[in-house]
């Protein structure tokens, strides 16, 4: 057994989020939690012109709130990412077409991940932000075609998946925590709920 075993988390661990990444990296850290659907029209916050910054922050923010109004004995992490180029929010693309559009812009230049967590507990709330540049390979149409097509990056913002064959569309990445990619930097969740009590 671990020293900390016996240690018991100081409140129920709960993401909010329904999202499979996001459950899996959180798994990692092998603390027992919950996942719920935090309901937030995350369309509507959208149309309220923020920047890439601004917009994970606050959609981290009502994310983990909203849950916390329903489990207020919990500690909710909330998450947002945003993928931007130039100060231009790339969402989900949802269809082939749209991840090809996607991949066209971004194809031979550098873009940024911008990712928000906000934690809320009994007692307090804290956010951060990580960011990731990343640097597109030039492509041509038909190799976009041939990636979207085999990849199928329908439901990632930025329309790749850097843990599959999307790695090959990069020359560089410049990070502090590749967890970030995929939507929930690990090294700086953990730092913070230690700093809570919860058990290394």
């Amino acid at each position: 057994m671990g020293k900390n075993q016996s240690l018991k988390p100081p409140y129920p661990l709960i993401l909010a989020s329904t999202s499979k990444y996001r459950g899996e990296l959180l798994s990692q850290l092998g603390w027992d939690f919950e996942m719920m659907k935090p309901g937030v029209d995350e369309d509507k916050v959208k149309q309220e012109n923020h920047s890439p910054s601004e917009l994970s922050l606050l959609l981290s923010k009502y994310k983990a709130q909203a849950v916390f109004v329903k489990r207020p004995d919990a500690c909710v992490i909330g998450s947002d990412q945003v993928c931007t180029l130039d100060g231009k929010i790339f969402d989900k693309p949802g269809s082939i077409e749209a991840a090809t559009e996607q991949i066209s812009l971004l194809q031979g230049k550098i873009h940024e991940l911008i990712t928000a967590v906000t934690l809320v507990y009994p007692g307090g709330s804290e956010s951060f932000i990580n960011k990731t540049t990343l640097h597109m390979r030039p492509l041509t149409l038909s190799e976009i075609h041939t990636y979207v097509n085999e990849d199928l990056p329908l439901d990632c913002a930025g329309s790749y998946k850097l843990e599959s064959r999307g790695i090959k569309l990069f020359k560089t990445i410049e990070m502090s925590d590749h967890t970030a990619i995929i939507g929930l930097p690990l090294i700086d969740l953990t730092s913070h709920l230690l700093k809570l009590g919860y058990p290394l």
